[in-house]
């Protein structure tokens, strides 16, 4: 992981950059290390500093940061950004207080910053942690309503000495050891206290409260191409999914969504559909095709030329009905 700096370089007196550490937490908030890694590079190799991030334009972060998902947290990216130039010249502060106050920041991103850049004692808990301790403590009730117990028996157990490092160390028996399914408790270095192998419960544990079936949305998408090969996009509205990032025109996305196209054209369906699912509802949207004219003049949108736009600056689920799209709209 690039952004850490292991036990050894610590006590050579490397730290690790607090810049790079948030970014990584910001980045990990629901998606894979395995996803995050290259990101995480290629955004350093962009915008080294956080001053070089807050200086950056908008859009060049947002089609940086698409594919990875969850747009929202690359807006709170640029908006912590600069809240440290602006309020703290350009230095992260290193307490969970005011880290808390900043943009972006929740609970858990300013005590994970504040132990693993900082070494301060703030107790880090994640899923990882929270399976660890329901294990550890032999705890049956479920998560979420569990939270609260399970960061208790965290806390107890984070250290005033090196808490960054055993922040991380519990957030790796969890990933690699206590894991979801068929944890290796033989190699375990908890092994011994662990209540749940001792009463034979760890397989199951945590408990979590069954979930609501996840609902399905609909939508319209326009997808039009010029003469000229220039595709007509628009920005999304900041705030609700996908927030600030390039999109097809298209209808409000719900259980019966009303045609909206950005101009009046002989609109033809796509014998397909784009299929795309966030964390709380499936989506899957109308696919309508166009070829216009060069003087056409949409009502919301602008064409981009092809040496302006590429289809890897859209988000996942915009790529997807640019992929089935562009074959019906290719070149003349």
């Amino acid at each position: 992981m690039p952004w850490r700096v292991g036990p050894s370089d610590r006590k050579a007196g490397v730290l690790p950059d607090p810049y790079a550490v948030w970014m990584s937490e910001i980045m990990l908030q629901q998606t894979t290390v395995a996803a995050v890694r290259d990101y995480h590079r290629k955004f350093l190799a962009l915008w080294p500093t956080v001053g070089d991030l807050a200086a950056a334009d908008d859009a060049d972060v947002m089609a940086a940061w698409a594919g990875l998902g969850y747009y929202a947290r690359a807006r709170n990216l640029l908006k912590c950004a600069r809240a440290v130039v602006a309020e703290h010249d350009g230095v992260f502060p290193d307490s969970y207080e005011q880290l808390l106050k900043l943009p972006g920041i929740g609970p858990y991103t300013a005590a994970a910053v504040s132990a693993i850049a900082f070494d301060r004692p703030e107790t880090v808990v994640d899923g990882n942690v929270e399976r660890v301790m329901a294990r550890l403590h032999d705890i049956h009730a479920p998560l979420p309503g569990s939270k609260g117990e399970l960061t208790t028996k965290a806390q107890a157990l984070t250290p005033q000495s090196r808490p960054g490092d055993y922040a991380q160390a519990v957030m790796d028996l969890g990933a690699t050891i206590c894991t979801p399914r068929n944890p290796a408790c033989g190699i375990c270095p908890w092994r011994d206290p662990c209540a749940a192998r001792l009463a034979g419960t760890a397989a199951e544990l945590p408990k979590k409260t069954p979930k609501k079936k996840t609902p399905t949305r609909f939508g319209i998408v326009y997808v039009a191409r010029r003469t000229d090969g220039a595709w007509l996009l628009e920005t999304r509205p900041e705030k609700g999914l996908l927030g600030g990032m390039l999109g097809w025109p298209g209808s409000e996305w719900g259980d019966e969504p009303e045609e909206n196209p950005p101009y009046e054209a002989d609109w033809q369906p796509l014998n397909a559909e784009a299929r795309h699912t966030f964390t709380h509802f499936h989506l899957r949207l109308k696919i309508m095709v166009d070829y216009a004219d060069i003087d056409a003049t949409p009502l919301r949108g602008t064409f981009l030329t092809p040496d302006v736009f590429s289809p890897t600056a859209l988000p996942t689920a915009m790529r997807k009905v640019f992929d089935l799209a562009h074959m019906t709209l290719r070149d003349n």
